[in-house]
């Protein structure tokens, strides 16, 4: 085997030039490296803090469209998740609007049932995909199933716009499959009827994730959420047309917290290049630190 990085002999790594300037020198650098690797620091964690405060105002901003936060007269919600709701918005059982399913994995035991694979099948590797909430449909899945395994299992094929979620070791996170797809027993999934809007209710299951965790998970290492829970899950239930317009308006505003999210993200790995090529340059000796104090030397430095 070829050596690597960590083969070189020590012999090799003591005959390595090194540059070595003066005490002094050496002193000056370390101190001015302290300083501008502090400032630069400083600046990341203000970004990091940002970016934590945009991602609660997202959240925020997703239950009270769900919850009908624009409309003044209301009542006092049953829903564990929510304190009110307007007056004439219903609170329903999932169950009652849309049809729950689950899914499952064809026995692998059968080689024959893992031929001619063209079902995509949603499985808790899909779920990075939907992690950060800015992707409502699925479309690409890693695994596909065959319409032989699809009728030897108790998989089912879910039409094209039905909401999953998962329950077990990604617990809580949510999609809407953009085709035919079908899931392993890891999700339940809701075809929606007439009364329902499946991105409203998607909005839902993610406005209620932190409450699906806390009060129905199960488990300390890997959290699961049990299909009976699911089956009870309440929801509440504006006009279809209030639905759509509520999906619209936490389209746009989600839009506009992920376009501010990215600047601060492009910020930080700018930042974060800049204090490398600072150290780097300090070290090489590109610049004399003792005539740096007080101004801004990153500005002509460059990764």
């Amino acid at each position: 085997m070829p050596p690597s990085q960590f083969d070189t002999p020590w012999e090799t790594l003591r005959k390595l030039p090194l540059l070595l300037p003066p005490a002094e020198e050496q002193r000056r650098i370390a101190d001015f490296l302290d300083a501008e690797t502090a400032r630069i620091d400083g600046l990341l964690g203000s970004q990091q803090r940002l970016l934590g405060l945009l991602s609660q105002r997202r959240t925020a901003g997703v239950v009270a469209a769900v919850s009908g936060g624009a409309c003044s007269a209301r009542q006092t919600a049953k829903l564990p998740w929510l304190q009110s709701l307007p007056l004439h918005w219903q609170e329903v059982r999932v169950g009652l609007v849309a049809r729950m399913g689950s899914g499952h994995t064809p026995s692998r035991a059968h080689p024959e049932w893992w031929v001619n694979c063209t079902i995509p099948w949603i499985t808790t590797g899909e779920v990075k995909q939907v992690r950060d909430d800015r992707i409502e449909d699925l479309h690409l899945t890693r695994e596909k199933i065959s319409d032989l395994g699809l009728a030897n299992s108790s998989a089912e094929l879910c039409p094209k716009g039905t909401v999953f979620l998962c329950r077990t070791a990604s617990a809580g996170y949510s999609g809407v499959m953009g085709d035919n797809m079908a899931t392993s027993q890891d999700f339940v999934t809701w075809t929606c009827g007439p009364l329902l809007n499946p991105y409203f209710l998607l909005w839902c299951l993610r406005a209620m994730r932190p409450d699906l965790l806390g009060r129905l998970a199960m488990g300390s290492t890997h959290k699961t959420i049990y299909v009976p829970d699911l089956q009870m899950l309440r929801i509440p239930l504006p006009p279809l047309a209030e639905q759509t317009e509520i999906v619209e308006t936490i389209r746009g505003q989600n839009h506009e917290i992920d376009v501010l999210a990215d600047k601060v993200r492009r910020q930080e790995k700018l930042l974060a290049e800049r204090r490398q090529a600072l150290i780097t340059a300090a070290v090489t000796g590109q610049f004399d630190v003792s005539t740096a104090s007080g101004r801004n030397v990153t500005d002509g430095v460059h990764p």
